[in-house]
């Protein structure tokens, strides 16, 4: 399984890189997103006055993707992921630490763009679709 990560869902959105494209050739079964992402999105269209034509293409692919809800595992993985960066002195964001502990719990790949952050977490598998 795919769980795409915020950037790449805004990268398919805009038209950037290859994103469409792998996206498209992905069985719809094989990708995902969090509700971690899922939040992140919606809070850049409530932000920024998301047109009736951007809301219907995030609404057709919340529809079309799976939903990785952010659950007990989820929680206890990022948990592990933050004190394991946190020591090593090399912390991410804090979405994206529950973003990456998605993935991890899921045992999904993450497709970002941003490879340089999440790189840091140790055993999160990674595919730049950009």
């Amino acid at each position: 399984m795919y769980a795409l990560d915020t950037s790449t869902v805004v990268d398919y959105l805009r038209g950037r890189g290859r994103v469409a494209e792998r996206l498209l050739d992905t069985p719809s079964r094989e990708v995902a997103i969090s509700t971690i992402v899922l939040y992140e999105l919606e809070l850049g269209a409530e932000k920024g006055g998301a047109t009736a034509e951007r809301r219907a293409e995030l609404d057709e692919l919340f529809q079309t993707v799976t939903l990785l809800p952010f659950g007990e595992p989820e929680a206890k993985a990022a948990a592990r992921i933050r004190a394991d960066l946190e020591s090593r002195g090399l912390p991410i964001g804090p979405y994206d630490v529950l973003i990456a502990a998605t993935a991890l719990a899921r045992g999904a790949i993450l497709v970002t763009h941003n490879t340089e952050e999440f790189s840091r977490v140790a055993g999160l598998r990674l595919e730049d679709w950009y």
